[in-house]
């Protein structure tokens, strides 16, 4: 008969109001599949770590958000936030669907144009964009969200000499009762910055302004804040056809919907807190439709949604390499993933789970990564299972960001795969080697 592992007997505290006297359940369900696939199985064809997507989530929620919006507004496109997640895998999966590419620099431009889609419906966002990148944007027809005047009079300046009339919008940042306040991006709509935006452009013959845009903030919480943010854009639509007697194409209203995660100090998870696809569309179609824009002028609706879209499709899985016990008395777990590749973890309370069947004792529980930096913290604290050096992890919504954000610092970044809606793994991005980071390096012939 085989020895059962000792398990160290612990005290918990009963928290008084909680649904029974035994308190509220701390154990957690293992993910011991993803997509049908073992996790075991994709550890061991994989590397561990090693992060994997579904591309059937990717699409369903998609379908869901799109949903959402196009029942309730004749007009709707989406615009997939490279910034979020580029891989382009993910990316072609977005353009399947639909959506159109938003990018933020030079180098995400480049990497949509790669990926098949035309110049005409590529977003081109950000602070700063080169004179390279602004030729080539108005070259290819796409769509260039001012941000400053800087950027304005050397859209002029390029207007002069280009035979493509440059096609413009301006990003607006406004007062919607969410603090602090993003006003680093774009012109202000409370001081009339963006009125003597849009004026200089209409006074501007060579280019073509077709629409306003906004991006109010990230993590948004409340939808409340996205009416006020349309109701302002309407309203300086509404001014453009009465001053001007031109009429804007589209209205962006950026993106920053939650996902499902839950922030640091958060009181409540963010599966019972985020505002639904629902939420979101009904606040910002009102807004739109109860303006005093025409109805045979009601704008194409533009969203930048990233996160929202892709957090749920993303895990990272990987192996645990030690416990010990801290000087507190504390018990900590140290896996192999830190937050070099899981940069989330610094805002979120990452759901992190066993990848096997565990007993129901838990311990309150810091979970490290492997780095030699005392930030490497993927949960400060959680109620925890007693898992084993071997035993396997998962983390679930890791979708966002991480791909983009992650750093080749002490460990190389592991692999990465999409599990297609067939059930079928494939690699769409390749481990890094020792080989792979010494190939942009040079080294001075005296060092030699």
């Amino acid at each position: 008969m085989e020895k059962l592992p000792f398990e160290r007997p612990i005290i918990q505290k009963l928290n008084a109001g909680l649904p029974s006297k035994f308190g509220i359940s701390t154990h957690l369900e293992p993910i011991t599949q993803i997509e049908g696939i073992p996790v075991t199985e994709l550890i061991e064809r994989y590397g561990s770590p090693t992060f994997a997507i579904s591309e059937t989530t990717i699409r369903k929620t998609y379908k869901d958000a799109y949903r959402a919006f196009s029942s309730r507004y004749p007009k709707v496109q989406f615009a997939w936030s490279y910034k979020t997640n580029y891989l382009n895998a993910v990316c072609q999966i977005f353009h399947s669907e639909g959506s159109w590419a938003e990018v933020v620099s030079g180098f995400e431009y480049d990497k949509a144009i790669a990926n098949g889609v035309p110049g005409e419906k590529i977003i081109f966002n950000g602070p700063y964009k080169t004179t390279s990148d602004l030729t080539k944007s108005i070259e290819n027809g796409s769509l260039i969200h001012i941000d400053h005047f800087d950027e304005l009079y050397e859209i002029i300046d390029l207007a002069s000499t280009t035979k493509i009339r440059p096609k413009v919008a301006i990003r607006v940042n406004m007062d919607t009762g969410i603090y602090p306040l993003w006003d680093r991006f774009g012109f202000n709509y409370e001081n009339g910055e963006a009125w003597d935006a849009l004026n200089r452009i209409m006074l501007c013959k060579e280019m073509d302004l077709v629409g306003i845009h906004s991006h109010i903030g990230t993590y948004m919480m409340t939808t409340s804040a996205y009416t006020v943010a349309a109701t302002k854009l309407a309203d300086l639509m509404i001014g453009l056809e009465r001053k001007h007697k031109h009429t804007i194409k589209y209205i962006d209203i950026g993106g920053g919907f939650a996902s499902k995660n839950t922030l640091r100090g958060a009181f409540y998870p963010g599966t019972d807190t985020t505002p639904s696809f629902d939420d979101f569309a009904e606040a910002i179609t009102s807004a739109i439709m109860k303006s005093e824009i025409k109805p045979e002028n009601l704008p194409l609706l533009i969203l930048e949604t990233g996160r929202a879209l892709i957090d749920d499709a993303g895990y990272l899985m990987g192996t645990v390499v030690a416990n010990k016990r801290l000087a507190d008395g504390r018990r900590a777990t140290i896996i192999d993933a830190g937050v070099n590749l899981l940069f989330t973890a610094f805002w979120y309370e990452h759901d992190i789970r066993p990848a096997q069947h565990t007993s129901e004792q838990t311990e309150d529980t810091t979970i490290y990564g492997p780095l030699c930096m005392n930030i490497d913290v993927v949960r400060s604290s959680i109620m925890f299972p007693l898992l084993k050096k071997g035993d396997h992890y998962v983390v679930k919504r890791i979708g966002a960001y991480n791909n983009t954000q992650w750093m080749q610092f002490i460990t190389l970044r592991p692999n990465v795969m999409l599990i297609d809606t067939q059930g079928k793994a494939h690699v769409i991005k390749k481990a890094e080697t020792l080989e792979t980071i010494n190939h942009l390096e040079v080294v001075p012939e005296h060092l030699k």
